[in-house]
């Protein structure tokens, strides 16, 4: 473990050499039709979104599906992985490693009960937060040291109805408001990628 962390470290002067900078994107969420719209896989569905936008499509590849595009000089690596949440670690080491892509480049899209609804948050570090998908992936790669995208769902539910809340679908009103959310999701992406992740939190983190 300790090894494959270390090998993720000295990525960083390789990846300022490399002319067409890698990013790996991972959108946290549970793969099959009865959990794509529920509040837990909006990490999915930002993915979903910019892969519409980009015009390309995902293709079942290992421990997850797997879309990439290029844009100002930068590659874009998109994983849905295929693990289920608990387990979303194995995909994203796995792609880490597959690709030889340096730590900071990687950003993970996860739900935050914690924001109100359609708040976007970007970090560069932070802890699980009682996310068991964030949870696992820093229990594999041995740091929380990694950039992560939160997208507020807010927490409007009863003591001991959380599970319930994060598995149920959106309500007519919150579909309605995702649209405009989800295209600025896009744009934040694409400005981690290219802007950076500073500027791209001064532009977008509470908006």
């Amino acid at each position: 473990m300790r090894a494959f962390f270390a090998k993720l470290l000295s990525r960083d002067k390789i990846e300022d050499k490399d002319p067409m900078k890698k990013l790996l994107i991972v959108g946290l969420g549970n793969p099959g039709p009865k959990y794509e719209n529920t509040r837990h896989n909006i990490g999915f569905k930002v993915l979903d979104t910019l892969a519409e936008k980009r015009e390309i499509i995902f293709e079942a590849d290992r421990y997850g599906d797997k879309a990439e595009f290029n844009f100002k000089g930068r590659k874009f690596i998109l994983i849905k992985p295929s693990t289920f949440m608990n387990l979303s670690g194995k995909a994203v080491r796995y792609w880490l490693d597959k690709e030889n892509i340096a730590i900071q480049n990687l950003l993970v899209i996860t739900d935050d009960l914690n924001l109100s609804f359609g708040t976007l948050r970007l970090k560069a570090k932070g802890s699980d937060g009682g996310h068991n998908g964030l949870k696992n992936i820093q229990d594999l790669l041995q740091t929380t040291t990694y950039p992560r995208f939160r997208f507020g769902i807010s927490d409007e539910f009863s003591k001991g109805r959380q599970i319930d809340y994060v598995l149920s679908e959106w309500t007519s009103e919150e579909k309605e408001a995702l649209k405009e959310r989800l295209e600025t999701s896009s744009e934040l992406i694409l400005s981690f990628g290219t802007a950076g992740i500073q500027n791209t939190m001064n532009s977008f983190n509470g908006k």
